[in-house]
C-alpha cells in the first residue's frame, strides 16, 4: 500500500513516505499545528478540508497556535494524509491544482463521494490510497 511505502517523489523535496513505525511514532508523540499549514500547502486545500480530514472542528482547527501539538488521533490522520497527497502528487505528475481538482471530485469508485469526503475515516485514506494505486497502474473504474 503506498501509504507506507518508501518511494520518492521528484517533483517535491526528495522526501519518502512515512513508514508505519514512523506514523505510529510520530501520532503518538503529536504534531504541531503548523505541519497541518505545511500539509494543507501541498495541494492547497482550505482549512475546512483539513478540518475534516483530521476529524477536527474548523474553529478549533483556528485556535491551536502554530507551536502546539495536535492530538494523537488527528497527528495519525495528518500523517496519513501528508502521505495521500505526495502519491497524488506523484500519480499527477507534481500537478497540485490537478490532485485538488481530483481530491473534489466525486468519483464512481468511492460510490459518489469525493477523495475528500471520504478522508473522515481513516479506512476513507485507505480506500482513496488505493485508487490512486489503480490509476498509477492504468486500471479505471
Amino acid at each position: 500500500m503506498a501509504l507506507v511505502t518508501s518511494l520518492s517523489f521528484p517533483s517535491l523535496n526528495p522526501l519518502p513516505l512515512l513508514s508505519a513505525e514512523e506514523i505510529i511514532t510520530r501520532s503518538r508523540q503529536g504534531v504541531l499545528r503548523r505541519d497541518a499549514d505545511r500539509v494543507a500547502g501541498l495541494v492547497g486545500i482550505t482549512d475546512k478540508e483539513l478540518a475534516v480530514a483530521l476529524g477536527l472542528s474548523t474553529s478549533y482547527l483556528h485556535r491551536l497556535k502554530e507551536d502546539q501539538r495536535i492530538s494523537q488521533d488527528a497527528s495519525e490522520r495528518l500523517l496519513l494524509l501528508e502521505n495521500l497527497l505526495r502519491h497524488a502528487l506523484d500519480t499527477f505528475e507534481g500537478r497540485a491544482p490537478t490532485v485538488l481538482n481530483w481530491l473534489r471530485a466525486p468519483l464512481r469508485e468511492l460510490n459518489g463521494q469525493t477523495p475528500l469526503q471520504s478522508l473522515d475515516t481513516v479506512t476513507g485514506y485507505t480506500l482513496v490510497d488505493r485508487v490512486l494505486g489503480r490509476i498509477d497502474y492504468g486500471i479505471f473504474g
